[in-house]
């Protein structure tokens, strides 16, 4: 299945946390502050369409981690949130991007289409809107 995605889909610098970084900064010598700075400046990000069982909601988000995002959609990680009380279960999208900010784009992109826009956009690539977790865990 093709999906438009950067070469390498899990991006080492998705493990950065901009708090440490920072913190560790007045302590590290020169080349490893450029190196945390390129790490934070660098991660990732995906886009993703979540739906139900009858595929008859939809919903539109952005993570710069798609596998754990998308289990905890699965598993209903966040009680009462929009994709845990319409069961959203199934990820049928998704897009991965270099850089977080132009994931976040493209999904503010998208979550202004109509209806049949998003449906043709994910008809492009999962005619059969077949759930891509199968994929996306075994990354």
């Amino acid at each position: 299945m093709c999906h438009r995605h950067f070469d390498d889909r899990r991006n080492l610098s998705g493990n950065c946390n901009v708090t440490k970084v920072v913190s560790f900064l007045s302590r590290a010598s020169f080349e490893m502050t450029e190196l945390l700075l390129f790490c934070v400046m660098t991660r990732g990000g995906s886009v993703y369409i979540m739906t139900n069982k009858l595929r008859t909601t939809l919903y539109i988000g952005v993570t710069a981690d798609l596998y754990s995002r998308v289990r905890e959609h699965k598993e209903h990680f966040y009680k009462k949130s929009f994709t845990d009380r319409y069961n959203l279960e199934y990820c049928i999208y998704y897009e991965n991007y270099p850089y977080i900010d132009e994931a976040i784009n493209r999904e503010k992109e998208i979550k202004k289409w109509r209806r049949e826009k998003k449906d043709k956009l994910i008809n492009t690539l999962n005619p059969y809107w077949e759930d891509l977790w199968v994929e996306i865990k075994n990354w």
